[in-house]
């Protein structure tokens, strides 16, 4: 994230392209309905650590019903956001290593949660990883 950060302000392109502004746009306010709902959604809940605690509960209500990680959703919509606002290039290629390295992530913090929940491959073939419908 530091990267995409400092890359966003000293790697910029020299002709602004009012496309990639919009698109900037749509992604940070991506950003913030996910952070913002994944935050609510677990509430009290919520946790830095990838793996389940024992008395963790599956939450598949609120954003949670969309997609199954809306917080690396926003972090991934955040950088490129960031990235196509700035018109940066180089941020954009940054956030695109930070989008497999949160697939990555998800990837083994979902192997956790199939041990630990019983109903998680259903959950799993019902809900996408980070794009509704789609991914």
């Amino acid at each position: 994230m530091l990267a995409v950060a400092i890359l966003g302000m000293t790697c910029r392109t020299e002709t602004r392209i009012l496309a990639m502004f919009i698109g900037g746009l749509f992604f940070l306010g991506a950003s913030a309905l996910c952070g913002i709902a994944g935050m609510a959604a677990l509430g009290r809940k919520l946790t830095p650590f990838p793996k389940p605690t024992a008395q963790a509960e599956l939450v598949q209500n609120g954003i949670y019903s969309l997609i199954r990680h809306p917080l690396y959703t926003a972090v991934f919509c955040a950088a490129t956001g960031w990235s196509l606002i700035r018109g940066s290039w180089s941020a954009l290629a940054a956030s695109l290593v930070m989008a497999v390295f949160f697939d990555a992530k998800a990837r083994r913090e979902e192997h956790w949660l199939r041990q630990q929940f019983p109903d998680y491959d259903r959950y799993a073939q019902q809900v996408r990883r980070f794009i509704p419908w789609v991914y």
